[in-house]
C-alpha cells in the first residue's frame, strides 16, 4: 500500500465541498483550520541556494487552484520560466518538482529523502492505520509479503484471475447474444472489482459471494471517490459521509468477516500472519491494513482499463491489430475459439503479445498523473546540472512522470494515442533518448526505485487477460462518440478518472 501512495498525492480543490464548508459546523472547522496556516506562504522566503519560489497569492492553497485546472499546461509554464527545479506551495504543502529525467535515480536514491515518513502520514489519514508510524518492524515484515506478487506465486495468481474472469464473463456470455448496452465506466467498475477480489481474498464459504462483493464495491467507490480529499489536510468531519463509510469496508475485512472467506492467496495470507503477530485477532486496525491493500490492488487498474477499452473502442484499427495477434498466438498453441472459455493462456504467452502490451503502456503513458514523493528529514544539498541546489527539512521533493510522458522530444505528437508506440520492428520498444542520450526512465506510472509499485505486474496481467478475453469473443462497438474529460480532483495522484461516462454495446460474436 505505502509503494501505491508514494507515486500520487491527492490535493484538492474546494468546489466540491462547499455544501460542508456552507454548514456551521464545517465554517467553524474551516476557520480553525485555517487559521493555522493563514500566514504560511507570507512568512516563507527563498533561502540562498534553494530553487526558484512559487508561491501563489492564495494563503494555504498556493498555486493548487491553477494546477488543478490544468497540471501539465501549468507545470511546463513553470519549466520555462524556471528550469527544470523549482519549488510551489500547493495546499499548505512545498514541493520541490524535478522535471530533470537524467536527474531522477540520484534524487531518488538520496537517504534524507524519506519514502516511510511521507507514505506512513497518508496511509492515517486515508485508512486510519497508525501503528506503521511508530512500528518499523511491522513494516518492513509486511514489505517482504510484495515478493508474493512475482514468479511463480504471480504465475498462480494469473491462473486464478483466469478462472474467475471466465466465471464472471460467462454470464455475460449467455445474455450477449443480441446487442447489450452499458456504460463504460460502470462495466470496468463491475468486472473489475470482483475479479480482483475474488482472485486476492476469494469466495465466501457460505455462498453469496456476488452479494457481498456487490455491496463491497459500491461502499468502495463511494469512499475512493473522496480519497484525495481523505489524504489532504481537511478534516474528515467536512467529508460527508465517508468517514462511517470507511468504518463500514473496514469492519467488512476485519479478521472475523475474512474467516468466512475461503481461497486467499498467498500474500493475503501472510499479510493476516503478520499483521495477527502485532495485533489482537479483534484489532480493526487489521480490517484497516485490508482495506488499504484492496484499496491499492483496484483503484489504478479500474481506470487504466477504462482507458484501454475506450481508446480502442475510437480506433478500430488498432482493435483489429490486436484482434490478429491475439488470433495469431491461439493458432500458434492449438486452440480454438469455441463456446465458453476454453483458452488458456499463460503469463508468458500473454508477455508475447506485443501490440497488446504497447496498447497498455500507451495509454498509461496518456493517463498517468502520478507524482512520485519524498520527504525531506534535513536540510540538504543535491548536485545537480547546471547547479546544485539546497532542500529544506520539512518540505516534500517529488518526480512529476507526465512532463516526461508528454515531452515531444521523447514522444512525437505526445497528445495522440498511439497503440504501437512501444513496438519496434516486431518487438518491445525500450529505447528513447532525450538531447541525444538514451533515458533509463522514459515511463513512470508505477514510480521508481524502491517505492516502484509491488503490484505492478499483477495489474497488467489483469488487463490483459480482460482486453484478450473480450477481443476474442465480443464483438464490441461505441455509442457515445464523444471526447471524455479527466476527473481533474485526483491530480499527482495514480491513473486519471474520468470525469463522465461513455455508453458502449457488446454482443457475442456470431
Amino acid at each position: 500500500t505505502a509503494e501505491d501512495l508514494s507515486s500520487g498525492m491527492g490535493l484538492f480543490s474546494l468546489e466540491p465541498l462547499l455544501p460542508q464548508l456552507l454548514s456551521f459546523q464545517g465554517l467553524a472547522l474551516a476557520a480553525a483550520l485555517l487559521l493555522g496556516v493563514l500566514c504560511l506562504s507570507a512568512r516563507r522566503t527563498r533561502r540562498p541556494g534553494e530553487p526558484p519560489l512559487i508561491k501563489g497569492w492564495l494563503p494555504y492553497l498556493g498555486e493548487a487552484l491553477n494546477f488543478q485546472k490544468n497540471p501539465l499546461g501549468f507545470m511546463k509554464t513553470l519549466q520555462k520560466q524556471h528550469g527544470d527545479t523549482f519549488t510551489v506551495l500547493l495546499g499548505g504543502k512545498y514541493i520541490t518538482f524535478i522535471l530533470d529525467p537524467f536527474q531522477y535515480q540520484s534524487v531518488m536514491k538520496n537517504r534524507k529523502l524519506s519514502f516511510r515518513t511521507f507514505t506512513n502520514k497518508l496511509l492515517r489519514k486515508a485508512f486510519s492505520i497508525k501503528k506503521l508510524e511508530t512500528n518499523d518492524d511491522l513494516n518492513d515484515e509486511l514489505h517482504i509479503c510484495y515478493q508474493l506478487l512475482q514468479g511463480k506465486s504471480l504465475d498462480i495468481l494469473t491462473e486464478n484471475m483466469m478462472q474467475n474472469l471466465r466465471q464472471v464473463l460467462e454470464l455475460h456470455l449467455l445474455k450477449a447474444t443480441d446487442w447489450v448496452m452499458t456504460p463504460l465506466l460502470a462495466f470496468c467498475n463491475s468486472v473489475m472489482f470482483e475479479i480482483t477480489f475474488t482472485t486476492i481474498y476469494g469466495k465466501s464459504l457460505a455462498g453469496g459471494t456476488k452479494k457481498f462483493t456487490t455491496e463491497l464495491r459500491d461502499d468502495y467507490l463511494k469512499f475512493d471517490d473522496k480519497f484525495p480529499y481523505l489524504v489532504s489536510d481537511i478534516p474528515i468531519e467536512l467529508l460527508g459521509n465517508v468517514k462511517s463509510i470507511r468504518r463500514k469496508l473496514i469492519k467488512n475485512l476485519t479478521s472475523e468477516h475474512l474467516a468466512k472467506i475461503q481461497g486467499w492467496s498467498e500474500v493475503v495470507q501472510m499479510r493476516q500472519d503478520i499483521l495477527e503477530k502485532y495485533y489482537t485477532l479483534e484489532d480493526l486496525e487489521i480490517g484497516a491494513h485490508h482495506l488499504g491493500f484492496l484499496w491499492a490492488s483496484v483503484t489504478n487498474t479500474i481506470p487504466t482499463m477504462f482507458w484501454a477499452m475506450y481508446y480502442l473502442l475510437q480506433h478500430p484499427e488498432a482493435m483489429a491489430v490486436l484482434r490478429d495477434e491475439i488470433d495469431h498466438l491461439l493458432q500458434s498453441t492449438g486452440q480454438k475459439k469455441g463456446s465458453g472459455f476454453p483458452i488458456h493462456l499463460t503469463r508468458e504467452q500473454l508477455d508475447s503479445l506485443v501490440y497488446l502490451e504497447s496498447t497498455i503502456l500507451e495509454v498509461l503513458r496518456l493517463c498517468s498523473f502520478s507524482s512520485i514523493f519524498r520527504f525531506v528529514q534535513e536540510d540538504l544539498t543535491i548536485h545537480a546540472e547546471p547547479q546544485d541546489y539546497c532542500l529544506r527539512k520539512g518540505d516534500l521533493v517529488a518526480i512529476f512522470p507526465p512532463a516526461l510522458h508528454y515531452d515531444p522530444e521523447i514522444f512525437e505528437a505526445p497528445e495522440e494515442f498511439r497503440f504501437n508506440r512501444f513496438v519496434e520492428d516486431g518487438k518491445k520498444k525500450t529505447t528513447f533518448f532525450k538531447k541525444g542520450k538514451k533515458l533509463k526512465c522514459y515511463l513512470m506510472p508505477f514510480g521508481t526505485g524502491a517505492s516502484k509499485c509491488p503490484g505492478r505486474f499483477l495489474a497488467i496481467i489483469e488487463i490483459k487477460q480482460l482486453l484478450v478475453v473480450l477481443l476474442t469473443y465480443f464483438d464490441l462497438e461505441i455509442i457515445d462518440d464523444k471526447p471524455i474529460e479527466a476527473n481533474c480532483s485526483r491530480f499527482l495522484f495514480g491513473i486519471r478518472h474520468p470525469a463522465s461516462d461513455v455508453l458502449f454495446r457488446y454482443k457475442v460474436k456470431s
